[in-house]
């Protein structure tokens, strides 16, 4: 009877991993072939580069079963960043790095990151993503209907422009700035006397070139890979106005369809690729001596540092914009965000 027990036992035992297994096996039949992440820059840039590694990561780390193509120029939505989010939401793409800003006109407490000197330093950045600020951000987004999985970043984004050396508001008056389609953006343009011009990427750079439109705001490492001295922007000031942190995501219908186990490669994946991407965005920048200004120096560029007063002085005058959108994204999240940088260990 004892022998019979213990052969009904493991019989139950095997039917049961015979079934997980054939579970398993039924879900990842489901899988698709190939995933389409989308991305605004390619592996040129450090923004492209935290994609590719994250695929990588993914396909190594499950053994092939999740394969990932990357889409830059975001071309699954022919080439319109703005409408990247929803696409995502709505399945046209499958998986995406994006950025804060790109996103915001569909989720407003995205513009948080977009509040004009708000973040101070490197460190406040991370004191925000790396928080209490960034986990509600990512219940904002989980509930705006994608999963997000992990923190990359593009970078400060600094000015640059064909025309002069800009160093006060008053010196913005009139210069005609490429900006991305968000309506912080053209506030924040507009209340310093700039004429803000919204247009994609891919559409600035030959308007750089002709002399249609005098300058634009990207962080260094895309003014580098882009080239942007051999189009007229000549003139850098370095500001730190906006830092545009990106977020490594994933459509709720293709979360849903993995495996647990799978779901936490991919996550872990996402989280070491977001850390490999920061240290990319900011080379050059966070070393002493900053070696990649006198790199862009040695292109015949002037770079402009500006004194705490001379920053100040932008800080003012953009200041009637910032109260504005502390109401539209949520007084209480943009107060829990200063109070996290008053707190941050510098």
């Amino acid at each position: 009877m004892l022998k019979l027990r213990r052969s009904l036992l493991g019989l139950v035992a095997a039917a049961a991993a015979l079934g997980a297994m054939s579970s398993t096996a039924m879900a990842q039949s489901s899988y698709k072939s190939e995933y389409r992440m989308s991305l605004v820059l390619g592996t040129a840039f450090p923004w492209g580069k935290g994609g590719q590694i994250w695929a990588d990561l993914v396909k190594e780390r499950t053994k092939g079963r999740i394969n990932i193509k990357l889409y830059p120029g975001v071309s699954l939505i022919q080439g319109d960043q703005t409408r990247e989010f929803s696409a995502l939401r709505q399945g046209v793409i499958d998986m995406a790095v994006g950025s804060t800003i790109n996103w915001s006109p569909q989720v407003k407490q995205l513009n948080l990151f977009s509040m004009p000197f708000l973040m101070p330093d490197y460190a406040a950045v991370d004191a925000l993503t790396q928080g209490e600020v960034g986990d509600r951000v990512f219940t904002t987004l989980y509930k705006a209907g994608v999963v997000p999985l992990a923190w990359g970043e593009n970078g400060y984004r600094e000015l640059s422009n064909s025309k002069r050396v800009v160093r006060t508001p008053a010196d913005l008056k009139g210069l005609k700035i490429r900006v991305v389609g968000s309506p912080l953006f053209l506030d924040t343009f507009t209340a310093l006397g700039a004429n803000p011009t919204q247009m994609s990427w891919a559409d600035a750079q030959p308007a750089f070139a002709s002399g249609a439109v005098d300058g634009q705001e990207n962080p260094l490492s895309i003014f580098t890979a882009a080239k942007l001295h051999n189009v007229s922007q000549k003139n850098i000031t370095m500001w730190g106005y906006v830092a545009d942190p990106l977020i490594f995501v994933v459509n709720k219908e293709i979360w849903n369809s993995w495996t647990p186990a799978d779901k936490v490669i991919v996550r872990e994946a996402a989280i070491d690729a977001g850390k490999q991407e920061i240290e990319i965005a900011r080379k050059g920048l966070v070393e002493p001596g900053q070696p990649l200004l006198k790199e862009i120096t040695g292109l015949g560029v002037t770079v402009t540092q500006l004194s705490p007063a001379e920053r100040d002085a932008f800080v003012a005058a953009t200041r009637p914009v910032y109260n504005k959108w502390k109401t539209t994204i949520g007084a209480d999240l943009v107060t829990s965000a200063e109070k996290a940088i008053a707190a941050r260990k510098k």
